[in-house]
């Protein structure tokens, strides 16, 4: 089974870059976006053979997730059931006969960390919703988690240790999640590999010195990682300032 994520940074401006004719060479069984900045009947664009879901925010034009799929879901569950967590389309959940596929797109704690409390507040609320889906069945986690877990995960460690996205709050967050049983696909496979990002800035020529971080990723309940065959980074696919992540289960 081969899955797919990709923080687009706006599906329709995406579509003009790449997106289809990536869509289309990957042919994936679940494709999971985020970032998607629509509602669902802006998208003009059809997916044959896919089924489509989306969670849009309330407020136009910001955030939002969206799910295609080969195969019909069980069933759909769009975001935590948690009402002051669920105005902005971060979550998405698509159940299937043996396992759950969760589509995240995490909160920014912003500039000056502004919103790092609420980000603790969703991490946690996060945490428990995953926590539960693992109790009745695995699940397979993908998205953009706005975190750099490890040094090895970004490019300059130390001059960001205190912005959003590698301060100790969040990557303590984030152990906590794999703590509670869930792994990290691609460090699973690649556990010293340096260099590898998901996400560069759009300023200071970062793509192109691959100054990046990699807070975009594929997780999988312990019990199930076994089934991982392959976690990759598509560095080479543009289109956004992120680039997809991918996950290959038998």
């Amino acid at each position: 089974m081969k899955l797919l994520s990709w923080n687009v940074n706006g599906l329709r401006a995406c579509l003009n870059k790449g997106f289809f004719e990536f869509f289309g060479f990957i042919d994936a069984d679940i494709f999971a976006v985020q970032e998607t900045k629509m509602q669902e009947h802006q998208l003009e664009t059809e997916f044959p053979g896919y089924e489509a879901y989306f969670n849009s925010a309330e407020k136009k034009g910001y955030s939002g997730t969206a799910v295609f799929t080969k195969k019909t879901p069980v069933s759909v569950r769009y975001g935590l059931g948690i009402e002051e967590h669920d105005r902005e389309g971060r979550a998405i959940t698509l159940e299937y006969e043996d396992f759950y596929f969760v589509n995240v797109y995490t909160p920014n704690s912003q500039r000056g960390l502004t919103r790092l409390d609420y980000r603790m507040e969703w991490e946690g609320a996060f945490l428990g919703y995953l926590k539960k889906l693992d109790s009745e069945k695995p699940v397979v986690i993908c998205g953009d988690l706005n975190v750099a877990h490890r040094e090895i995960d970004l490019k300059n460690p130390k001059s960001n240790a205190e912005n959003a996205g590698f301060t100790p709050q969040e990557r303590g967050k984030f152990t906590e999640l794999l703590k509670a049983g869930f792994t990290d696909t691609f460090r699973y496979q690649h556990p010293d590999l340096a260099g590898a990002y998901t996400w560069w800035s759009y300023m200071f020529n970062a793509r192109a010195n691959n100054a990046g971080w990699r807070i975009d990723y594929f997780l999988v309940s312990d019990r199930i990682r076994d089934r991982v065959i392959n976690s990759e980074i598509y560095f080479e696919v543009t289109g956004s300032d992120h680039c997809p992540v991918g996950l290959v289960l038998s």
